[in-house]
C-alpha cells in the first residue's frame, strides 16, 4: 500500500494542488495530513483528490469544529490529536501533528505502529528508532524546499518529493 503523506499546508491552496499531482504520478492508495491544513478549501480539495484521506489538527489549525464538520460532510477521516491508519496487511500507520511532543514521543516509545508520522517542524524526517519508522513529510508553508513524502509500505521505503 502507498500512502501520500502531507503536513503544515497552511492554507497554501496551489502547492496543496501540485502536492496531489504527486500523489496522483504515485498511485497512492490513500493520502494522511499531519495538520495545520490551515482552510476548509484546502480540506475540500484533499477530499475530491480520490484516494481516502486521514487528517489530525494542528497546533495552527483555527476554528478546528469547522474543520472537523467539513471533514465529515466530505468523508475525510479526522481526528483531533491522532489519527490511525490501516495499511491493509493487518498493520497500522498512526499520525499526529507533532506539537506535542509527549504525545509523539509515546507513539514512538510504545512501538506499536511501524509507522508514525508528524509535522509541525516543518523539515523533512526519515528516522528508525527501534521499531519506528518515523517520518515527516516536510510542508508546503515556510520551508524550503517544499516536499511531501510517499510511503510504499510493502517495500518499507520512504521517498520526499520536491513540490513545485
Amino acid at each position: 500500500m502507498k500512502i501520500g503523506i502531507v503536513s503544515d499546508t497552511h492554507g497554501e491552496v496551489d502547492r496543496l494542488r501540485g502536492a496531489l499531482g504527486i500523489f496522483e504520478v504515485h498511485a497512492v492508495d490513500a493520502i494522511v495530513h499531519c495538520g495545520d491544513v490551515g482552510s476548509s478549501k484546502c480540506l475540500r480539495l484533499l477530499a475530491e483528490a480520490g484516494p481516502p484521506v486521514y487528517m489530525v489538527a494542528g497546533n495552527m489549525d483555527r476554528h478546528v469544529g469547522k474543520l472537523a464538520a467539513v471533514a465529515q460532510k466530505h468523508g475525510v477521516r479526522f481526528a483531533w490529536e491522532v489519527i490511525e491508519v490501516p495499511l491493509g496487511d493487518g498493520r497500522s500507520l498512526v499520525a499526529t501533528h507533532g506539537h506535542d511532543e509527549t504525545v509523539l514521543g509515546e507513539l514512538v516509545r510504545e512501538g506499536q505502529f511501524p509507522y508514525v508520522c508528524h509535522g509541525h517542524t516543518h523539515k523533512p524526517r526519515d528516522q528508525r528508532i527501534g521499531g519506528v519508522r518515523v517520518i515527516n513529510p516536510g510542508a508546503l508553508h515556510h520551508a524550503r524546499p517544499h516536499t511531501v513524502a510517499v510511503l510504499d509500505a510493502e517495500a518499507d521505503t520512504v521517498e520526499h518529493v520536491l513540490v513545485p
